[in-house]
């Protein structure tokens, strides 16, 4: 039986790296720009010029990654679990897919 006690242990679903086009969909109708540097069946790690607020829910639209045939985007609420800066004015957001809304 697997531990799962350690957060090494808790990513237990396969991430792939993506490297694709995003953008952030807020309530209120504002987009972000973003990219989805990592993804899931669980979650997703994103990187943006944006701050979301803890346990915040945003909305998610990943395109398909350039240099592959265009399908139509994943949509997605996700829970933010994360966010931390990595350079000047960029973040990098991890969160838990709630919810694949198209």
């Amino acid at each position: 039986m697997t531990d799962r006690s350690t957060p090494s242990d808790r990513r237990l679903d396969r991430r792939i790296p993506l490297g694709s086009p995003a953008r952030i969909i807020l309530d209120g109708g504002d987009v972000i720009a973003a990219q989805c540097v990592e993804l899931s069946v669980s979650g997703m790690t994103l990187h943006a010029d944006y701050v979301p607020g803890e346990a915040e829910v945003i909305e998610v639209e990943v395109h398909s990654p350039p240099g592959v045939m265009e399908r139509p985007p994943l949509v997605a609420r996700v829970e933010v679990r994360r966010c931390h800066q990595i350079d000047a004015g960029l973040f990098e957001i991890g969160g838990s897919i709630t919810e694949i809304v198209g």
